[in-house]
């Protein structure tokens, strides 16, 4: 598992891929150990994403379902920023090793994007681990290798 040390050094950044369930549990949940991670993340980290998880993302926080816990304007607000914080990356690799076929954007948004980490608590892509030299963890796991 890599080192964090020279993460906090400013030495290098860790190049990070976070699953959308992730991301939208830290967007609901504030202080979940998604939400923690995700912070770390953005604070820290390079966010990565390409226009199928971006699009992924877009399509969900539009379902109705959301309207309970946030409204479909904040949701807007979210995305219009949390673009800004990212990093996109160009997929020029086809990659269909992933039990659910849906999860395959984010290993290739990984592997294109040379990521650190993909955070997830998706068990379709935590059975890959590592992934090409990729570790795939949880949020939880994330947040336990960063304290150490």
């Amino acid at each position: 598992m890599k080192k964090l040390s020279t993460f906090y050094e400013g030495i290098c950044q860790l190049r990070l891929v976070f699953d959308t369930n992730v991301i939208i549990s830290a967007m609901l949940f504030e202080g979940s150990k998604p939400s923690k991670a995700f912070d770390i993340g953005i604070k820290h980290g390079v966010i990565l994403f390409s226009s199928s998880t971006f699009a992924e993302l877009e399509e969900i926080l539009s379902r109705n379902k959301f309207n309970q816990y946030i409204s479909h304007e904040e949701r807007k607000q979210f995305l219009t920023s949390f673009i800004l914080k990212l990093t996109p990356v160009e997929i020029n690799e086809t990659i269909s090793e992933c039990r659910d076929p849906k999860d395959n954007k984010f290993l290739e948004l990984a592997v294109c994007g040379k990521a650190d980490f993909i955070i997830s608590g998706d068990e379709d892509l935590l059975v890959l681990n590592p992934f090409r030299n990729i570790q795939i963890i949880t949020p939880d796991s994330f947040l336990k290798i960063r304290s150490k």
